[in-house]
């Protein structure tokens, strides 16, 4: 099946490929997670040529963490994820405590690549005050 679709770029963060000598290149499936990544890393505003661009949980990072909080977080991942990748359709976002690391939530992004049909899960620490 032609994976060309789902892109082929530099690596992120950005680096150089220690055999060649040149920027590494990231592809496919891994494209996709260094994406998310990114969406999720970077606040709105934070892009001068793209202010819209990222994701509203860095607004919340002071709040105190309840279930409230939690859903909040959660729906400010899908809403960024579905606005700014359109490669993946998202199954669930879940957020939870970690439990070996005080002040740490452990965001649970589970999606599905259009076009494959196969499925993924991202776990992105947030860390909380």
């Amino acid at each position: 099946m032609a994976t060309d679709f789902l892109g082929r770029g530099w690596s992120f963060p950005v680096m150089l490929d220690t055999g060649s000598g040149q920027i590494a290149m990231s592809q496919e499936e891994e494209k996709i997670r260094q994406s998310i990544w990114l969406i999720l890393s970077t606040a709105p505003g934070e892009r001068a040529m793209r202010p819209d661009f990222g994701c509203g949980i860095h607004a919340l990072v002071f709040e105190n963490i309840g279930a409230g909080t939690r859903g909040r977080l959660a729906s400010e991942v899908t809403q960024a994820l579905t606005l700014w990748e359109p490669r993946i359709e998202l199954d669930g976002v879940d957020v939870r405590p970690d439990a070996d690391e005080p002040g740490r939530l452990l965001i649970t992004v589970t999606y599905v690549v259009r076009g494959t049909n196969s499925r993924f899960n991202f776990v992105y620490p947030f860390y909380v005050s």
